[in-house]
């Protein structure tokens, strides 16, 4: 090789590392300033809300937040977040405030009413016994993780979402997937191993039910309870029957990712990359790859953004990068890192003491139902924070 070519091969290699480092060195500093914000954002939003309830959303027009009760299916991402908060600060305000709001929240270890305990309970007491390992905690999640399998269905082989509705017989949504993680994991700590065995059966029933040709999800399946045939498929929150519900995506994505991370069943990791390239390859994901609230409402690209899906989406790739190699790695990496990028931005994010407290700007609850459009919500700043640590953890 003549000289000439080996100087431009050796300042293309160190060209390569130097970016590699910036990178790295940049994506370090966006975390820990990220921690940091949502330490000192977290304190105005704790000082917004009543005691007895959790911080759900805020209304901008009203300058105020809004609230649930405990037993709303978010409860467990305000706990879980300041938990998250907590391992990378250490702020003693913060913790006194996870523990506050563990207490108001345990008596949900023994709900029963819908599927959105492994949201309540994993999310909050998951993350505090990850990071102290108090076996009281512990406790709560195995208690929690019976009393969600109480809701399995062996007719239908899948968990019943919602009871009995109008238009409804026995509803599963896509959502559901996130609570099998809670299932799975008191069933390998000590838990009952019934748990592990309903989420696997969940998640074969929804693999075979919920997906069109192209990976996508539908968001309800409505099943006979007792012969598991299946008399619709529908949505709730979704542009149409048809449509490809964005959260839901990202539900479905991390759900496969996080269940092939506990049984090492290849069809669950094959369904991850295959939702993500439906994701990735859409035509409708923006350039800043922050999804519309639904990837086939007509009126894209005038339709509300929902950074909530983004955040989800984020942290499952993340992950589903963990067990791909090469540029399919790179690419679900990458992908995650300018979500989390432009999350950070301006457009998205919240100025200190601004957005009732909330770090997130612009997700979409439920459109259809003319609910939580254009506005924070609690659980797109968990996701993002999850997401933050996970970038950290991994990939720094």
């Amino acid at each position: 090789m003549a000289l000439q070519q080996l100087i431009i091969v050796g300042f293309t290699v160190l060209s390569i590392g130097f970016n590699a480092q910036n990178s790295e060195k940049k994506m370090s500093e966006l975390i820990q300033n990220e921690f940091q914000f949502a330490e000192n954002q977290y304190k105005y939003l704790m000082k917004a809300i009543p005691e007895d309830k959790m911080p759900q959303s805020y209304k901008a027009s009203e300058g105020k937040v809004i609230t649930k009760d405990i037993s709303w299916w978010c409860s467990g991402f305000y706990p879980g977040s300041l938990w998250m908060i907590y391992e990378q600060t250490k702020d003693p305000d913060i913790r006194k405030e996870a523990e506050r709001t563990l207490s108001l929240i345990e008596p949900n270890k023994t709900f029963t009413r819908d599927h959105d305990l492994g949201f309540m309970m994993f999310c909050s007491f998951g993350n505090a016994y990850r990071i102290t390992k108090d076996p009281k905690y512990k406790e709560i999640i195995l208690t929690s993780a019976e009393s969600l399998s109480t809701r399995f269905r062996p007719g239908m082989q899948a968990i019943l979402s919602w009871d009995k509705m109008a238009d409804f017989k026995g509803p599963v949504i896509i959502d559901n997937m996130m609570n099998l993680e809670m299932l799975v994991w008191a069933s390998q700590n000590g838990g009952n191993k019934k748990t592990e065995e309903i989420a696997i059966a969940h998640a074969n029933t929804t693999i075979k039910n919920h997906f069109r040709p192209d990976y996508s999800s539908y968001h309800v399946i409505d099943y006979d309870v007792n012969t598991g045939k299946v008399l619709g498929k529908k949505t709730f929150q979704g542009y149409a029957d048809s449509s490809a519900w964005a959260r839901g995506q990202g539900w479905a994505l991390y759900g496969y990712t996080m269940m092939y991370r506990f049984t090492k069943d290849e069809k669950y990791l094959n369904q991850a990359r295959n939702i993500a390239k439906f994701i990735l390859n859409n035509p409708t994901l923006p350039e800043d790859k922050i999804p519309y609230w639904d990837f086939n409402d007509p009126k894209i690209p005038n339709v509300p953004r929902d950074a909530s899906a983004a955040a989800i989406i984020s942290s499952a790739l993340l992950e589903l990068g963990q067990y791909t190699k090469g540029d399919e790695k790179k690419n679900y990496v990458e992908t995650a890192q300018q979500m989390l990028i432009n999350l950070s931005g301006e457009k998205y994010h919240a100025k200190l003491g601004e957005n009732g407290g909330f770090i997130l700007m612009h997700s979409t609850g439920g459109l259809p139902l003319n609910s939580e459009i254009d506005v924070p919500l609690i659980y797109a700043d968990y996701y993002f924070l999850e997401a933050l640590k996970r970038y950290k953890d991994w990939y720094l």
